[in-house]
């Protein structure tokens, strides 16, 4: 499986999460998603930096900002890293394998493709 192909899922996966439960992101996750997101899939930042008022937007053109310079693979990488190393996490606290069972099956299919 080619690494475009494990980044799709990845993103997938964070893409099918609910939005409350057991299993989420944290808003600090979610930033770090993000800019290896737009890394990945953009490469450096290519936009003026959003005004001091809108501070959701200038807070996530900072952190893709502080990417500038990695390589859209490496950017890649680290997106499916940090998805790997959150399941990893949850492991620790949840029933991972029964979570998976009663939400979308898509979740576990691309799990398993992006697994380590």
């Amino acid at each position: 499986m080619s690494l475009q192909e494990k980044f799709d899922a990845a993103v997938e996966i964070i893409q099918k999460l609910p939005k409350t439960g057991p299993v989420s992101t944290s808003n600090d996750q979610k930033l770090t998603f993000y800019s290896l997101f737009k890394q990945g899939t953009i490469g450096d930042v290519n936009t003026d930096r959003p005004g001091i008022f809108s501070i959701i937007e200038r807070k996530k053109w900072d952190s893709w900002k502080e990417l500038e310079g990695v390589s859209q693979d490496e950017a890649k990488e680290r997106y499916i890293k940090a998805l790997n190393d959150m399941f990893d996490k949850i492991a620790e606290e949840l029933d991972v394998a029964s979570w998976l069972e009663i939400i979308d099956p898509v979740i576990k299919t691309n799990l398993a493709l992006i697994a380590k």
